[in-house]
This record gives structure tokens, C-alpha cells and sequence, in this order.
């Protein structure tokens, strides 16, 4: 049971939300927290930028890493959204268990099937 804590940002609280949602409809994701807006300073293209962005806080397992990340790039509007994962060392164990049964792969690709039916 390997957790993941993947930590990604996004430009409007809207897309965030919507990203949120998607993520766990398709069960990349158990949880998402899309957290306040903050200030982000970064140098983009030899120059240092600032922007306010809303961070998001997703729990996974490392089986729907790939999927996570492929989804996350896909709906995100950056040229290079930042996308970490953070390997969780410990944690309540029920909690645990629940994020892995909630990303579990059943049957066949759970995010297939969530498109299929769109």
C-alpha cells in the first residue's frame, strides 16, 4: 500500500474544482482539498513572475500515479504544471486503506470508463 500525496496549482479556483472533481469521478484520486488561494514567485523564461494560484492537495496511491499525472496534464492550461509527488512514510492506517480501495483498479481502467460515459 504505497500512499502519494501529489501536490499540483492551479490558475482559477474554478478549473481547480473542476479538476478535483474529475480526478475523483475517475477514482485517480480519493481526495482532493482545493485549498485558499496564495502567491506563487517563480522564474518562467529568464524572468521571476508571480501569480496567484490555487493549490491542490491529492491523495492517490502509486498504481494511479500515471493516470493521475496524464489526467492532471491533459486538463491543465500551463505549458509546465507542476505536478510532485510525495511519498507518504506514515499515516492513520485506516486512512491509508481507504485511499488505496478508493483507487483501486477493478475490472479494467476506471477512467476509461468514466470518459466512455460522457
Amino acid at each position: 500500500m504505497d500512499t502519494l500525496l501529489v501536490i499540483t496549482n492551479f490558475p482559477d479556483r474554478a478549473g481547480a474544482e473542476r479538476l478535483a472533481n474529475m480526478l475523483v469521478e475517475r477514482r485517480l484520486a480519493a481526495c482532493v482539498n482545493v485549498l485558499p488561494p496564495c502567491r506563487s514567485v517563480y522564474h518562467w523564461q529568464g524572468a521571476v513572475e508571480t501569480a496567484e494560484e490555487v493549490p491542490l492537495l491529492v491523495k492517490t496511491s502509486a498504481e494511479r500515479y500515471a493516470a493521475l499525472e496524464r489526467a492532471i496534464v491533459e486538463a491543465h492550461p500551463y505549458e509546465l504544471p507542476e505536478v510532485i509527488a510525495v511519498p507518504l512514510a506514515r499515516g492513520l492506517p485506516a486512512y491509508l486503506q481507504w485511499v488505496a480501495g478508493e483507487t483501486r483498479i477493478t475490472g479494467g481502467e476506471p477512467d476509461t470508463a468514466a470518459r466512455a460515459n460522457r
